[in-house]
Parts: C-alpha cells; structure tokens; sequence
C-alpha cells in the first residue's frame, strides 16, 4: 500500500551502521622465505572475456548479439550471433543464425549454425537446420538432422579472418 509521503514510510529511529562498516583486516605475517612476488599484469593489454549466460527460464525474442565472446544458454534465445564459444545447456534452446569457433550443445539447436573449428552434440543434444562445420564430435543419442556439411579449409579461414577484420 502507499504512504502518504510515498511508498516507503520515513523512520525516526537510528539505524545501526556498524554492520555496514567494513571490519578491520586481521593479518598474519609471512615468513620472507615463502613470499613470491609476481610482476602486475598491465590490464591494458588482456581484455576480459565477454561472457553472456541466458539462464534457465528466461526467453529472450529477435535480438542481435555482438560483442560476445561466450554465450552460454540455459533458457530460450532466438538470435543472430558471432561469437567465439556457445555452449547450449541440456534444457537450452537457441533459434537463428549463429558464426562461432566452438560450439557444445547438450540442448536443442534450430536455425543456421557455422562452426569454424570444433563442434560437440552431446547425447542430449539435438541439432536441426543448416549445419557446417570443421570438425564434428556427435555422442551416441544425440540427433543431427538438416542441410548439414563440412566446411573447407579456405572456408574456415575466410570466415575466421573476417571476423578478426
């Protein structure tokens, strides 16, 4: 319900920050002899990994994903995407067009898939659609059914060298 001065009601009493306030760090010297000291890495020169998770029971509708260097889906996506990794997660659905190094799949897979490098179906993956790739590992179980093809070394590079342009 709301107050008259809005949705939360104003409190008189003092709140307690003594929780809030960041306890005292308890050292414990270190013998000089088991101290090793690591040059710092310029943070500069390593990018962090972009790294987008779909959890399970969100659904994401006609969406471009750019910039992502690993999709991980445990709910339902239909997507276009370029990417380095997707991995589908066994009740994970991705539908649409997807350019990737690698991909695993334990879940289903519906649209136009290129994999420049490695593709895995794992036993309960299901893959449909339009299916190239380099190489290919398919577990007992798991179901392969489309337009599927083996792309060519000039193919793969060209592809790969696209993406780095």
């Amino acid at each position: 319900m709301l107050q008259k001065d809005g949705f939360f009601r104003k409190r008189d009493d003092k709140r307690d920050d003594s929780f809030f306030r960041p306890a005292t760090p308890v050292t414990t010297p270190v013998p000089a002899a088991n101290v090793a000291v690591e040059p710092a890495a310029d943070k500069s020169d390593a990018r962090r990994e972009a790294k987008l998770v779909v959890g399970p029971e969100i659904k994401i509708k006609g969406v471009e994903i750019s910039d992502c260097d690993t999709l991980v889906v445990e709910g339902r996506i239909e997507a276009t995407l370029d990417s380095r990794v997707l991995e589908i997660a066994e009740h994970g659905v991705f539908q649409g067009t997807i350019a990737v190094d690698n991909a695993e799949i334990r879940g289903r897979f519906e649209g136009d898939l290129t994999v420049r490098k490695q593709l895995v179906i794992h036993a309960t993956g299901k893959c449909s659609g339009k299916i190239r790739y380099s190489k290919i590992k398919v577990e007992e179980g798991a179901e392969l059914a489309g337009e599927i093809s083996m792309l060519d070394k000039a193919q793969a590079n060209l592809t790969v060298n696209r993406k780095a342009a």
